[in-house]
Parts: structure tokens; C-alpha cells; sequence
């Protein structure tokens, strides 16, 4: 019987291939409403001004309070192990960062 309610308890949780491969983001957005947050994760690439959202989370305000606190746990034990993550007041948001190439 106590074996039974461990099981019950533990959450399988399966990812596949494409997933598991994960979406490069450097830039989000967040909106919200009284009952959700929306968070849009955006490539933005050299030379490219226009860039499309590439993966939308959609939160309750739970969730969201949740996902904040792990997220700072997380960089917490991080700068324990790398260092200090550098942080840049109001950074710009390049649209041509980078070298451009020419033939």
C-alpha cells in the first residue's frame, strides 16, 4: 500500500526529440492580465530588424511568482559556482550587432 502512494505522487514527465533540442532567445516580453502573464521569446538576429516570436508561455499569476523564485534560487547557486553574473544598465537592443559580411 505505501508503495502504491509513492506512486502516485511521482510525475512522469517525457520530452521529445525537437523539444529536448530547446529555442535559442536573447531578447522577452511580458505582458499580463488579471489572471495571466504571457512571456514571448524572441531571436533577435545581426543584420535582420524584423524578428519573430519564437516560443509563447502563457502563465498564471501563481506560476509566474513560482518560476521567479526558482529562476533566483538557480542564479543564486550559480554565482556561487561561476561568479557574479555581469548585469548592463538599460542595454541597448541592437538590430545589426555583429560583423556584416560582403562580397
Amino acid at each position: 500500500m505505501a508503495q502504491e502512494q509513492d506512486n502516485t505522487k511521482s510525475l512522469n514527465i517525457e520530452i521529445d526529440e525537437q523539444t529536448a533540442e530547446g529555442t535559442y532567445s536573447n531578447l522577452a516580453i511580458i505582458n499580463h492580465s488579471v489572471s495571466e502573464f504571457v512571456v514571448d521569446f524572441i531571436n533577435i538576429m545581426p543584420g535582420n530588424p524584423k524578428s519573430k516570436v519564437k516560443s509563447r508561455i502563457i502563465l498564471t499569476p501563481q506560476h509566474v511568482k513560482r518560476l521567479v523564485n526558482a529562476l533566483s534560487d538557480n542564479i543564486n547557486k550559480f554565482e556561487k559556482e561561476h561568479g557574479k553574473i555581469k548585469d548592463y544598465d538599460n542595454p541597448p537592443i541592437p538590430l545589426n550587432f555583429g560583423p556584416t559580411g560582403q562580397a
